[in-house]
């Protein structure tokens, strides 16, 4: 059986307003400092069907989502999406600008992306579940 990171899996995404106007400015701002994860930020910011807050779907991740989600080494995680300033990896929260973080936003449940980590290799993940904070 054919591994997914055998393909470039580059699934439909959606963004609500908000996050879609917060990412753009986190992405342009850290184009000076951090370009490679701000390039990729804003790759998936301009693929993004936007929606406004009301119409945004529940199963959809977006920033403060808890996430589960299994990698393609099979082991479940659960994580929550955050800006760089709130991450802790120790806490499960991982920043939008990690190569995961920026590969989990507007991604719905069940959907599969292909992304490629620090060390250049390619990997996938498929999400499991998303929750939302009150």
């Amino acid at each position: 059986m054919a591994s997914l990171t055998n393909y470039d899996l580059k699934p439909s995404l959606v963004l609500s307003e908000t996050d879609h106007k917060q990412l753009t400015v986190l992405a342009l701002a850290g184009l000076n400092t951090s370009s490679d994860a701000a390039d990729d930020l804003l790759y998936e910011i301009e693929r993004a069907r936007v929606v406004p807050e009301k119409d945004f779907p529940a199963e959809v991740v977006c920033m403060g989502s808890t996430v589960t989600y299994r990698p393609d080494n099979g082991t479940d995680r659960t994580v929550t999406l955050v800006y760089p300033a709130d991450a802790d990896i120790s806490e499960g929260r991982i920043s939008v600008l990690t190569p995961i973080g920026t590969a989990l936003i507007g991604l719905a449940q069940g959907q599969s992306i292909t992304w490629v980590a620090r060390d250049a290799r390619k990997h996938a993940l498929t999400v499991l579940s998303v929750t939302h904070q009150s």
